[in-house]
């Protein structure tokens, strides 16, 4: 079953669960949400801070990154907190031959590269994400 908000996603991940996993079930379940009041309730609550200062940064770059691409209506707060941001530069690939460092500092969006975190250009995108919401967009018949 998907996370229904960011904050039971974290709590997820601090259980064992693959982080990538379920940060791609949570944007699933964010993409799915009706309208945007939907989408904000699951951004709205403050993931909670754990011993990972990857993953405390990268939650802030998640909740800024959604409610600033999709037009919520603000960011939610808690996003903004100073530990949420990396002292060290983080880049997310596995490679580091330095065209691919160059190509992901160019790349990254702003929120993530605000917070010291360079990826790729478009980090949370899925297979839906082009649709504007599930409820306006169906999958068309006989498509899964």
């Amino acid at each position: 079953m998907r996370p229904a908000t960011l904050a039971e996603a974290v709590d997820r991940i601090c259980a064992g669960e693959p982080q990538d996993i379920v940060l791609a079930e949570f944007v699933d379940t964010f993409l799915m949400a009706p309208d945007a009041a939907a989408r904000y309730a699951t951004i709205e609550s403050e993931p909670r801070r754990v011993n990972d200062k990857k993953l405390d940064a990268l939650v802030g770059a998640v909740g800024e990154y959604l409610a600033k691409h999709h037009h919520l209506p603000h960011v939610p707060p808690w996003a903004g907190a100073p530990w949420r941001r990396l002292d060290e530069p983080w880049f997310t690939s596995s490679s580091n031959l330095p065209g691919v460092l160059e190509y992901l500092s160019y790349a990254s969006p702003a929120e993530f590269r605000s917070r010291n975190i360079f990826t790729e250009e478009r980090p949370l995108r899925r297979a839906r994400s082009h649709l504007p919401f599930a409820a306006k967009a169906p999958l068309p018949t006989g498509a899964e």
